[in-house]
């Protein structure tokens, strides 16, 4: 690989200081540790020999006709929260670690052709991770004693991982598997990071910017408007060729004006990610959303003019007796702050029956019982691993109950 040692046997290094020293022999005094990205995806390989043998035996394809296999990536990065030892002693120092990881999704065998002709047929698929999810297939790379909002120091251990990797997207790996050599592309997909790494690794502004799609370039009074048009527009490219603006200001414009151009883009995109978001924080999302619907119905939010805005104190009334009331229905205690286990619980039918018992408009609370039926119905398609196979009902009627939904919304 182009400027990656090309001795195979590493075992795990200095997150900080490179190839040269292996910290597997003596405790060593740093803040990360991680394997070479290359030797960790052989590790891997490895690992599935016996999956791999046995799944080009099932679609019956022989050595001589096998060109080389392409493997699917998933990358993965994310904060650990706090992991410092309490002994009580001393004061109370926030020790941060982020890990990054990756899992082998799947990997087809190149075949060629019937016709002989040197071309190849489409790539046959010998192995899929069934539990893409599970500890099990998700395989560390590095550990870091790092805040993953220490964008200097995250950048700083991970920029050698980034140049390993972009050094395989270029080049084929030849590895022994059944006794004969053969020859792996990788393919990197990075979908598994939370919205804070996306807008980290892209160059975005924090969670609170009035910016606040990382798939696209809307702006909360816009998304606020308009809750069906959407399409996914920002690349890492165009997020790196903001960033050259931002940088250079070469129309001389004011701060606004150039923030206004740039979308949001104000540090450098280190490491390209798939536009995704992941399913919990699509359940916080809509429960969060929900949460305050459910407010502004018991308020009876609808019956004012668009000019008088509710006091906090109103706001805090209509708070009380909506946690009062499922408290006392659902056993379900207040939170501080949205969490999966609450928004679960939250959004059933049951909750929305509870909560009708505090709103007297009868057309109401049809109006909320079929958003959440429309809700329900739509769930499954984020939360399964496998939408078209696990829910295809669900997946064909989408669409149209997602326009619904936010038809419903919008004139309700």
């Amino acid at each position: 690989l182009k400027a990656v040692s090309s001795s195979w046997d590493v075992g795990i290094l200095d997150g900080l200081s490179g190839w040269m020293s292996s910290v597997e022999d003596v405790p060593a005094d740093t803040i990360a540790r991680r394997f070479r990205y290359d030797v960790a995806l052989v590790s891997a390989l490895k690992d599935l020999e016996e999956d791999l043998m046995e799944g080009l035996r099932e679609h019956g394809l022989d050595d001589s006709s096998v060109t080389g296999f392409n493997v699917t990536i998933k990358e993965s990065c994310d904060g650990m929260g706090d992991v410092s030892e309490k002994h009580g002693g001393g004061p109370a120092v926030p020790e941060k670690a982020v890990r990054f990881s990756f899992t082998i999704m799947s990997v087809a065998a190149q075949v060629e052709a019937e016709d002989g002709e040197g071309s190849t047929a489409a790539p046959v698929v010998i192995f899929h991770e069934m539990k893409p999810n599970s500890e099990l297939s998700c395989k560390p790379l590095c550990l870091m004693f790092v805040d993953e909002s220490d964008h200097e120091t995250l950048t700083a251990i991970l920029g050698p991982v980034v140049a390993e990797r972009n050094a395989m997207q270029e080049s084929r790996l030849i590895l022994s598997l059944g006794g004969l050599p053969r020859s792996f592309r990788f393919h990197f997909r990075s979908s598994g990071y939370d919205e804070k790494m996306v807008r980290e690794m892209e160059g975005l502004e924090a969670s609170g910017s009035t910016y606040i799609c990382t798939l696209c370039d809307s702006t909360r009074a816009e998304a606020s408007h308009n809750m069906v048009l959407h399409a996914i527009t920002r690349s890492h490219q165009e997020n790196l060729e903001r960033y050259e603006l931002w940088r250079t200001n070469p129309f001389a414009e004011s701060a606004d004006e150039l923030r206004d151009r740039v979308k949001g883009v104000s540090a450098k995109p280190f490491m390209e990610t798939q536009p995704t978001l992941d399913a919990l924080h699509c359940d916080i999302g809509n429960a969060t959303e929900f949460y305050k619907i459910f407010q502004d119905e018991i308020g009876e939010m609808h019956a004012r003019g668009a000019d008088s805005a509710p006091s906090r104190e109103e706001r805090r009334r209509w708070r009380a007796a909506l946690d009062k009331q499922l408290r006392k229905k659902l056993k379900l205690k207040p939170v501080m702050r949205m969490n999966g286990n609450y928004a679960r619980r939250l959004m059933t039918d049951e909750a929305v029956e509870v909560v009708c018992e505090l709103v007297r408009s009868e057309e109401r609370q049809q109006a909320l019982r079929e958003l959440m039926a429309l809700y329900l119905q739509m769930k499954p398609v984020w939360r399964s691993t496998w939408p078209a196979r696990e829910c295809p009902d669900q997946l064909c009627r989408y669409s149209f109950n997602s326009q619904r939904f936010a038809e419903l919304l919008s004139t309700t």
